[in-house]
């Protein structure tokens, strides 16, 4: 008979200190779920107070912005094209907190929610009075061909079923927009730079462009200004900004 192989000595451990190994996990593993517990209770909205200057600003602020479009009602030659164009771009570059209700309800009918966002809209009375309406919070103008291209081949992504899909598959297009003639990338962006027939439909697959910004740059205001430039109406001059922030 073969011999037989001497067993592994398993090492012993002394009972106190599996004790202690066994209360420690425990301990742990209570802090563990305490932690998640506040962390939760932190996530809902605490009580938040507001100083009274805050008020007051907030209170001029909409002033103002009652002012102004009561000045656009009046002054009709105020919302007409200033160039004959058909395709504009818009970037959000202020933060829109105390605003009047009409200019955060433009903002979101142009899904400028996020600041540093960027949209196309094709020129129309409409659109030109909603531009008006919130041109102190917002740059715009007409971007060229380059520029509409270079954005959406970097930035492009579409809303497929509440999700957000980078466009970088024809198929994925053809099955969305084939119905509009649009099966690939190219018609795409032929269709928005030229203002077509089913330009709404296709924006409207397309998410809002979020440009590139450092993170210091709202810190620094007279850095920022110089570098971003005054909100408001712009003209061809957009087309540097798109470069800048692409």
């Amino acid at each position: 008979m073969a011999e037989e192989e001497p067993r592994k000595k398993i090492p012993l451990v002394p009972e106190n200190l599996l004790k202690k190994r066994k209360a420690y996990q425990a301990l742990k593993a209570t802090q563990a779920k305490q932690a998640l517990l506040e962390k939760r209770k932190r996530k809902g909205k605490g009580l938040r107070f507001k100083r009274l200057e805050s008020f007051l600003i907030d209170y001029q602020r909409q002033q103002r912005d009652r002012v102004r479009i009561r000045r656009l009602q009046v002054k009709p030659h105020a919302l007409e094209a200033p160039d004959e164009h058909s395709l504009a771009f818009a970037v959000r570059i202020r933060r829109i907190n105390g605003v009047s209700h009409l200019v955060q309800k433009t903002i979101a009918r142009l899904r400028l929610k996020k600041i540093f966002s960027g949209v196309f809209v094709k020129v129309t009375p409409v659109t030109l009075k909603m531009l008006r309406i919130v041109e102190p919070y917002v740059t715009w103008g007409f971007p060229n061909l380059k520029s509409v291209r270079e954005l959406i081949l970097k930035r492009g992504q579409a809303k497929v079923k509440d999700k957000t899909i980078p466009l970088t598959d024809n198929i994925m297009i053809e099955q969305h927009l084939g119905k509009f003639g649009v099966i690939c990338l190219e018609d795409l962006i032929h269709e928005i730079a030229f203002s077509g027939k089913y330009f709404r439909m296709i924006s409207q697959f397309l998410r809002p462009f979020h440009l590139s910004v450092a993170r210091h740059a709202t810190k620094n205001k007279v850095g920022f200004v110089k570098e971003m430039g005054y909100p408001g109406y712009r003209g061809e001059s957009i087309n540097q900004l798109i470069r800048q922030l692409n």
